[in-house]
């Protein structure tokens, strides 16, 4: 029942109240045709036995009349009630006697009684008034169905604005910010549009903030980090300069970093994917390390593979710049197995476990020289490409595995 939407329990509770009301009408009613069936036998044979056991040989008008009144007959002419009963007549219910006979006949909506004794026939009509049970059965039934399906579709018509609610909520899912919940009423369903649309646009005017602060605070620093980087190369003492070379790449590498994390964690990122051989992708990523060649090997057969070249590139050149970083040796060994891509390094497991390290700026004491956001920027690609990311150690091999799994 958890997993049953609104509408399908409603469309439910309709067809099995819709059954349940046809089951009962069904049930009543031959309920009541058997009854009547069988009350009409009991005052047939109740008549038979009255007018035989009691009727005079030859009764005069006047009993007749009474007899007549009291169980609401009338006499009508035998010869062509015959004929009709031979034509169209069924036999219901006979009787007889040492004094005669009584047969009931029904013809089409009608009774017809043929009496017999010694000789002396009578053919009566039953004028008992028609019994309206059935008609009275059917117009209730018709009556609870037709109001069954008329709350039916009220329902159906209450409920109709959370469809559309549900489609904007998840165009709202899918990065479509240009949307506008428009629901008149005051009954719950207009408060949540109403909240919803609120949310929405606080949740619009969050992100635009947040990418304005972003752009013109990498715009800002991008200037100073720049200028100050020329100025660094001017330093005639090697060891500073160094020093100043490096921390001004790293700054300038974090602004790099920040704008790729921008970019892949919005809603609208979708990423571009084609045929690639590895060896394509693996240049692209080597394109963007800037270290030497001498620090990573590759071990690959050059297969084609459907993916964004730009964003696995991004980031095979994280998890190897990471492993350079972080290696006992500073060394990345880099294979392709079937659909996965291992990135290698020497060194001591990882003390947290994966998910610890893939939360932007989270690093352990030993990760101090970095910036926390590598393996962030690496999760968050993966996930825009449907790729798994996952660690493992060899204890006997002192080694970190990081395993991309494409499927």
């Amino acid at each position: 029942m958890k997993n049953i939407s609104v509408t399908t329990f409603i469309h439910t509770i309709f067809i099995l109240a819709l059954v349940v009301i046809s089951l009962t009408f069904f049930i009543l009613l031959n309920a009541t045709e058997d009854q009547r069936n069988l009350q009409q036998i009991y005052k047939y044979k109740f008549i038979a036995n009255t007018y035989i056991l009691t009727k005079n040989l030859k009764p005069k008008d006047i009993e007749l009349k009474k007899l007549y009144k009291k169980y609401s007959l009338k006499s009508i002419p035998i010869e062509e009630s015959k004929k009709v009963i031979e034509d169209k007549g069924e036999t219901v219910f006979s009787g007889s006697s040492i004094y005669g006979e009584v047969r009931v006949f029904k013809v089409d909506n009608r009774y017809l009684i043929y009496a017999n004794r010694y000789n002396f026939e009578q053919m009566l009509e039953d004028m008992h008034p028609i019994d309206y049970t059935t008609q009275y059965i059917f117009t209730v039934a018709l009556f609870l169905v037709v109001l069954l399906l008329v709350l039916y579709l009220m329902l159906l018509k209450k409920i109709a604005p959370l469809k559309r609610l549900h489609k904007q909520i998840e165009r709202f899912a899918t990065g479509d910010l240009d949307i506008n919940i428009d629901y008149r009423g005051d009954d719950e369903i207009a408060r949540i549009a109403k909240s919803f649309d609120k949310a929405i646009k606080y949740i619009k005017q969050l992100i635009s903030s947040k990418n304005l602060f972003m752009r013109n605070i990498m715009h800002e620093l991008k200037t100073p980090i720049t200028t100050s980087r020329i100025a660094a190369d001017t330093v005639e003492d090697e060891s500073v300069k160094r020093l100043l070379v490096r921390s001004f790449d790293r700054m300038n590498g974090l602004i790099e970093e920040l704008a790729e994390i921008e970019r892949v964690t919005m809603y609208t990122f979708t990423p571009k994917k084609g045929i690639y051989l590895f060896s394509e992708i693996f240049k692209e990523a080597e394109s963007m390390l800037l270290k030497s060649s001498e620090l990573y090997s590759f071990e690959y057969k050059d297969n084609e593979v459907f993916t964004d070249k730009d964003m696995l590139a991004l980031v095979l050149k994280n998890l190897i710049d990471n492993a350079i970083k972080y290696g006992e040796d500073s060394r990345a060994n880099i294979v392709v197995v079937g659909n996965k891509i291992l990135v290698k390094s020497k060194g001591e497991r990882l003390k947290e476990s994966l998910s610890f390290y893939t939360e932007p700026f989270s690093q352990d004491e030993k990760r101090s020289a970095g910036f926390g956001l590598g393996l962030y920027i690496v999760y968050t690609v993966l996930d825009k490409l449907d790729y798994d990311f996952r660690y493992r150690y060899i204890e006997e091999e002192r080694e970190n595995i990081f395993e991309i799994l494409m499927y």
